[in-house]
């Protein structure tokens, strides 16, 4: 069992940035594989990005080149730093992880609100 807790919501304007941290429990992060999720009123949660134990990373076709996910092993938290943020960003964010690859993982954060809105 791993509890995870986001943190970095907010509103912001179109054009800016963001950025989302998720922190773990389990000391043994580094094995897990780490993914952000996230869910608009309406829509079906959806894949943003995730990061393998292994370092490898995957992105959804809308955020690829604006948004970037890194994790720290050291300190247990997977970042997902967004920029150039649009209105269609609006969603609840959810951080993600499990030991297998299968996504998504077992595990999930509590979600953090972020609004982009002018």
């Amino acid at each position: 069992q791993v509890q995870l807790v986001e943190s970095g919501g907010g509103l912001v304007q179109p054009g800016e940035s963001l950025r989302l941290s998720c922190t773990a429990s389990r000391s043994i992060f580094s094995i897990y594989h780490m993914g952000w999720y996230r869910q608009a009123p309406g829509r079906q949660r959806e894949l943003v990005a995730r990061i393998l134990s292994g370092g490898t990373t995957t992105y959804a076709d809308s955020v690829k080149g604006r948004f970037t996910i890194s994790r720290d092993n050291t300190e247990n938290t997977v970042i997902l730093q967004m920029n150039s943020l649009k209105p269609e960003d609006t969603a609840v964010y959810y951080c993600n992880a499990d030991t297998t690859p299968t996504a998504p993982g077992r595990y999930w954060g509590q979600g953090t609100q972020v609004t982009v809105s002018s």
